[in-house]
């Protein structure tokens, strides 16, 4: 797209230089041979002027009286009855410039002007032209280029930010370009984003609601089921089959009512993913944000670490503890990535006065907030680790230390050793 609108506005602009260049050219040429023309005239006209005054005078006329009237190169003749003809300057070959006047004496003056002149002086014109038409390129190359910046740079931006919906990730961005066009379309991007977080909050929730919610059922079925196949009795296998079927209508209400309180699920599976790409991209993102803040926020620990959930989740639970930091806590925000057992762990820490003892492990429920928000953040954070088999922790209330845990697949690098590193 870049190439495409630099090469139509370079395109406008040669086709400008060439129609009114071509035409300046025809113009400044012709002014330019009127203008030599004129000048040998009026040369002219003057010499023969003078030479009238001196006759009527009977003053000398001759060539070395005269030769400093004829200026630059020309070369002038004056023909007077009765007399020799007087030449002044070198007489010019080639093509000329001639102009001939009669005087009032019947003398004749001839003043002739070489067109290599004149042409000199229109090869001057054109390099004028040539450089002013080649500044006017340059100048409509360099606009070009930063116009097809400023709209595909956003076309970029939003094709990543449809990837990053694609990917799992649907937090909006709420960035916009100035081109009404364009923030129509990041308008629908973020919309979507939005949408697409309530569906998948809502999925996530439907699962654990109903993990929580048919385990008991299931268990009572289960423990009917077994009493069945341990006994003979027709009476007993009779009842305990009764019981059996209103287990199974008490699940099939808690199925269609789980159904009906959520949104369509969208299908989704963990994947195996790099560790520190996640980390790389949630730095980025809210460095400026820290940065405006005054604070500072950092990364350590092992690196080339795989873990296995959804990319998109993860960076959601990591962008809540830091959002939460950033909000709640103070100083320095560090996150640090460890190892225990066959788990990968993120580590998100603050200097800040940490989580209040009155609210403890309920800081994870929701509407629990330590201040005027809404609390929704730490509770939806655990149900997006959990989804995955991840859990997410509070490892230490002041100063405080936020722990996601998630299964871990080794990467096979040389330098999976364990680099400790610090990155800024």
């Amino acid at each position: 797209m870049r190439r495409r609108l630099i090469n139509s506005t370079l395109a406008v602009v040669l086709v400008v230089i060439a129609v009114f260049g071509v035409s300046l050219v025809i113009v400044e040429t012709r002014t330019i041979s009127n203008s030599a023309q004129e000048r040998v005239d009026s040369e002219a006209v003057r010499l023969v002027s003078i030479v009238d005054s001196r006759i009527l005078g009977d003053e000398l006329i001759s060539a070395g009286v005269l030769k400093d009237q004829v200026t630059g190169d020309r070369y002038a003749r004056i023909e007077i009855p009765g007399r020799a003809d007087i030449h002044i300057g070198d007489k010019p070959t080639g093509d000329v410039i001639k102009s001939t006047r009669k005087g009032e004496q019947r003398e004749t003056v001839t003043v002739q002007e070489p067109r290599s002149a004149v042409t000199r002086e229109v090869g001057r014109t054109l390099l004028i032209i040539a450089a002013v038409a080649l500044l006017a390129v340059i100048a409509a190359v360099l606009l070009a280029v930063r116009q097809a910046n400023r709209l595909a740079s956003p076309l970029t931006d939003l094709a990543e930010t449809a990837e990053r919906l694609g990917s799992g990730d649907p937090r909006p961005r709420h960035k916009r370009y100035g081109v009404p066009e364009l923030d129509r379309v990041a308008d629908v991007l973020d919309g979507s984003a939005e949408r697409i977080a309530r569906m998948l909050t809502a999925e996530r929730r439907l699962a654990a609601d109903a993990s929580h919610q048919l385990r008991t059922p299931l268990t009572a079925l289960s423990m009917r089921l077994e009493e069945i196949t341990l006994t003979d009795d027709p009476d007993i296998v009779k009842e305990e089959a009764t019981i059996a079927l209103g287990q199974v209508e008490r699940l099939t209400d808690v199925v269609e009512r789980l159904l009906t309180n959520s949104r369509d699920p969208r299908t989704g599976s963990a994947v195996t993913f790099d560790l520190d790409e996640v980390i790389k991209q949630q730095l980025a993102e809210w460095r400026p944000a820290y940065r405006n803040a005054g604070r500072a926020i950092v990364s350590s620990g092992k690196h080339h670490l795989q873990a296995v959930g959804t990319p998109g989740a993860v960076a959601q639970v990591l962008a809540a503890l830091i959002e939460n930091s950033l909000m709640h806590g103070g100083g320095t925000v560090a996150l640090r990535t460890r190892v225990t057992g066959n788990q990968a762990v993120i580590e998100v820490t603050d200097e800040g006065p940490g989580v209040p003892a009155d609210l403890g492990a309920r800081i994870f429920e929701r509407a629990i907030s330590g201040r005027n928000s809404t609390g929704i953040g730490l509770a939806v954070a655990r149900d997006l680790a959990e989804a995955d088999g991840g859990r997410l922790e509070m490892l230490q209330a002041q100063p405080p230390v936020f722990g996601l845990f998630l299964s871990r697949t080794p990467l096979k690098r040389p330098q999976d050793g364990g680099d400790e590193q610090t990155v800024r």
